[in-house]
């Protein structure tokens, strides 16, 4: 079984299998959800202070707050989970 992670900034990783989605927080809907998550204690603050830039989804229902743009993250499945390209081997 292959393991992949993905950076979400400030050394803070993720189990890439277990994103269901990466979403913007600005919305009206996302700030309800990390407000829901908050109450039902499914939300983790990964920003270390910083202003949360993405919001993750995980099929556990787990909300996860990052400081990096969702875009960024989301390039990130098609490379080592740094932000470099995987090389053939």
């Amino acid at each position: 079984m292959n393991i992949k992670l993905i950076n979400v900034g400030f050394g803070n990783t993720i189990v890439s299998n277990r994103i269901i989605a990466i979403v913007s927080p600005t919305s009206a809907p996302m700030k309800r959800l990390k407000d829901e998550a908050k109450e039902g204690g499914r939300l983790v603050d990964a920003t270390q202070g910083r202003r949360t830039r993405s919001i993750i989804i995980t099929d556990s229902n787990h909300v996860i707050l990052s400081a990096i743009q969702a875009e960024t993250i989301a390039q990130r499945f098609g490379t080592d989970g740094q932000g470099t390209e995987k090389r053939a081997e």
